[in-house]
């Protein structure tokens, strides 16, 4: 582990000024200010960072091979496969905005993570029993040598209950706990504040640790017919996950919920609307906010006033009967304070680079789904070794690896010191260069498909070039996610206000759900406007028949124009300023 704490140490009489209370609100389990000595930094970090790689072992046991699954064993075709993949892929991430609301609105993170992993056992658990019994019969079949039986109505339903439940339990909790995770540390502490900073470095470095087994041992074992030891082994680690959560419970620094942010965004909207003819005053100071420190939002700082969106300023602006009537000023209603105001704004700031976000995640579920059929259609054989196509998501996570310790310890260290950024490249900069080489990739798989067609010798069996030519696109896809996915959480999590933080995090993981649906449009389109009576399309169940590539050519040229709307937004932006913000905080948040 990098030790970023002591990389970063103030001078001595700085250090004497710290206080041994964190200075963020946080809390501890009883409700009392957090003691720095006793809670959260790196020794909670590390638990959830451990639990997190768990959970998501878990998950890639189930994903990875979920395509082959429903082709070898439901007997589905390729595309209806591919799109029932992205369908399930797209509700996990759709699912952490329920977890992020009830997570910042009611339950907290603590308990939200705790609830969702508990449905996520019960539908790994469920997966497994159904796949024991009811599916995958006789033993071992679904290897793509040995033919499963049909399955029955009772076992498809159990096995879309059990999945869909997985998907519910893994959406609820991922963005909690991203967020939960760096709630370990206090960034009014100049000492933890950069941990603060590396901690969403090592969280995507533990996803993808975690993803490795799934991607490696379990595949194997699935691609060869072992599917109930591979649900099994996913059921068994999320389980222990669990388990090692709940043992940290006596350490972790928690943040009070701030009640539900739908009714402060609706409160804004409405108190605008109603005061539309009355004039916002010029002299920011002139609008309504209370005093002293603390906000009206519970455990949220005051956020200072910006110039966008002025219209929603009418919300604050103080009318002639906000005078006159003392209960206005109690009543949200009818006038907001302009931290509650500068919440919406926030919000309505971050859409336009999420929406931009999107278009990257179609790009990345292909991963998943087209670049295992293609590898399904390519040799796979090295001697007598044969490689499952799913496997292949290996170079994927050994690209993120190396990317991410490149990007610590090489490009920060360098453009540091040619941007005068401590950050190196800002978060909307790295999610800039994902882009890029999320179009590289998908260019480097259009080329592989080219060459393997070209080595197609019997219509109805695979080529002979090798799986191993997949290995640039899949490389090229772990180099875009360590700057888009790592930079998104960073992006969205900074910048959003402390009453929506899993919120800000939940949008990282609501991007590729709608790239997932996206996907599943984009696919069938195709498919619909490619096909006919005699001309089986570009993604046909015999992939040696179509023209992959082209699909994967219009995937590079939707990414070249999102990247032009991207540059817009991007230039467009402004970034949240908190009003305890000093001088070097400012800098830290800025883009």
């Amino acid at each position: 582990m990098e030790v970023e704490e002591a990389a970063n140490n103030s001078k001595n009489d700085e250090d004497k000024m710290i206080s041994p209370i964190t200075g963020d609100g946080s809390v501890d389990r009883r409700g009392n200010p957090a003691v720095k000595a006793r809670t959260g930094r790196w020794k909670s970090a590390v638990l959830l960072l451990v639990n997190y790689g768990l959970t998501t072992l878990a998950f890639f046991g189930v994903g990875v091979n979920l395509v082959l699954f429903l082709t070898r064993v439901l007997k589905q075709e390729n595309a209806d496969a591919a799109n029932n993949v992205s369908k399930w892929t797209g509700t996990v991430y759709i699912f952490s905005l329920i977890g992020a609301f009830l997570s910042d609105s009611y339950w907290g993170r603590y308990l939200t993570c705790a609830i969702f992993q508990l449905i996520y056992v019960v539908g790994l658990m469920l997966l497994s029993f159904a796949s024991w019994f009811l599916l995958v019969k006789p033993s071992g079949c679904g290897d793509g040598e040995l033919e499963c039986k049909p399955p029955t109505t009772i076992g498809t339903a159990i096995f879309y209950l059990s999945i869909y439940l997985i998907a519910f339990g893994n959406g609820g909790y991922q963005p909690t706990i991203a967020t939960f995770g760096s709630d370990q540390f206090d960034e009014m502490d100049p000492h933890e504040r950069h941990s603060k900073i590396a901690f969403f470095s090592y969280f995507y470095l533990a996803l993808n640790v975690g993803s490795l087994f799934s991607n490696t041992v379990l595949v194997y074992y699935e691609d060869s017919g072992k599917w109930v030891i591979g649900f099994w082994t996913s059921a068994g680690s999320a389980a222990l996950a669990l388990l090692l959560f709940l043992l940290g419970t006596p350490s972790y620094r928690h943040f009070k919920p701030s009640g539900n942010p739908l009714t402060r965004i609706a409160q804004v909207f409405f108190a605008a609307f109603r005061k539309w003819e009355v004039e916002v005053p010029s002299n920011e100071i002139m609008l309504y906010e209370v005093e002293g420190k603390e906000s009206t939002i519970a455990g949220s700082r005051k956020i200072r006033h910006s110039n966008g969106f002025r219209f929603l300023d009418k919300a604050a602006t103080l009318a002639a009967d906000d005078y006159c009537m003392q209960a206005n000023m109690n009543n949200p209603w009818k006038l907001c304070t302009v931290t509650q105001v500068e919440e919406v704004k926030c919000v309505l700031k971050m859409l336009p680079i999420w929406l931009c976000t999107i278009i990257y995640s179609v790009v990345f579920t292909q991963m998943a789904s087209l670049f295992v059929e293609q590898g399904a259609s390519m040799n796979s054989n090295i001697g007598t070794f044969h490689i499952p196509p799913a496997s292949m998501s290996v170079f994927d996570i050994l690209s993120v690896l190396f990317f991410i310790v490149i990007y610590r310890r090489v490009l920060i260290p360098v453009m540091s010191r040619l941007s005068k950024n401590p950050k190196g490249l800002t978060e909307l900069q790295r999610m800039g260069v994902g882009l890029v080489i999320g179009m590289l990739a998908m260019v480097a798989a259009g080329v592989v498909e080219v060459e393997r067609l070209k080595r197609v010798e019997v219509p109805d069996e695979p080529s002979s070039l090798s799986i191993l030519c997949q290995i640039p696109q899949y490389a090229l896809i772990g180099a875009s996610e360590v700057f888009m996915y790592v930079g998104q959480l960073e992006f969205f999590n900074g910048q959003a206000p402390d009453g929506i933080k899993s919120f800000g995090s939940s949008l990282c993981m609501a991007s590729i759900s709608l790239g997932n649906y996206v996907s599943i449009m984009i696919v069938t389109i195709v498919t619909t406007v490619t096909s006919g009576d005699r001309n089986p399309g570009w993604i046909p169940g015999n992939l040696n028949r179509g023209h992959l590539e082209r699909f994967y050519f219009l995937l590079a040229i939707l990414t070249v124009v999102d990247f032009i709307a991207y540059l817009v937004c991007a230039r467009w932006y402004k970034c949240i300023k908190l009003e305890s913000n000093d001088e070097e905080e400012e800098m830290i948040v800025k883009v």
